[in-house]
């Protein structure tokens, strides 16, 4: 039900400024009254809809939504916007990915390192055997572990944006039919750099990778 709702706002089917009343909630998607006020309050908690007595459910400005919310991200990249929410989201990642790197190069313990490398290779394995879903899950671990291990932790709430991005990519077709060594190749030198601790070099890799995955992206969009 939110999720419905939620796509339809994020394709701007309802505008923001507009405002609806709770029974016109309850009519669209044939609902009763109690799980339309309880879908409304999910929205509300994500900032998406503002509700006041006498004055019914307002749309925010998307530019006022949480936008690091996973299902929030997951309805823009559903979107004709997509375009946007990629572009945004791999933005984020540059500014952050890189020093995330240095931050674990610098600090992570050894098991996060040895992690790192796990993954690396899991998703070695997995672009071997052209199997794109071990490829995404082992490719999310390995840069949530990065952001859990620089030891901020802000950029580790960061993971969940990063993994709807990844997840996404994959669910609207935007991953190249061969799954590229070189993105295999450069998560390898990375998760050395980070287990021997050599910080630029990290940086290097990473801001490679995120280059490489948008350029893909672009391409396939």
């Amino acid at each position: 039900m939110v999720d419905l709702i939620g796509r339809s706002l994020a394709a701007e089917e309802t505008r923001a400024g507009e405002v609806l009343r709770l029974e016109d909630v309850q009519d669209r998607y044939d609902v009763s009254r109690t799980v339309a006020r309880e879908a409304v309050r999910v929205l509300e908690s994500k900032r998406v809809v503002t509700s006041r007595p006498r004055i019914g459910i307002t749309v925010r400005p998307p530019a006022e939504w949480n936008l690091y919310d996973p299902q929030v991200i997951r309805w823009r990249l559903a979107s004709p916007a997509r375009a946007v929410q990629l572009r945004e989201l791999a933005e984020l990642r540059a500014a952050v990915e890189p020093a995330a790197a240095v931050l674990a190069a610098q600090s992570a313990d050894t098991v996060a390192r040895r992690e790192a490398l796990g993954h690396a290779h899991a998703m070695a394995d997995a672009a071997g055997e052209g199997n794109a879903g071990a490829f995404v899950a082992a490719d999310t671990a390995f840069h949530r572990t990065l952001l859990r291990s620089s030891g901020n932790r802000m950029f580790a709430q960061l993971a969940e944006a990063t993994e709807e991005l990844l997840h996404g990519r994959r669910d609207l077709l935007l991953m190249p039919d061969k799954l590229d060594d070189a993105a295999v190749a450069s998560h390898l030198e990375l998760a050395e750099a980070v287990a021997e601790g050599r910080a630029a070099e990290a940086a290097a890799c990473m801001r490679a990778i995120l280059e490489g995955a948008r350029t893909e992206t672009e391409e396939l969009l």
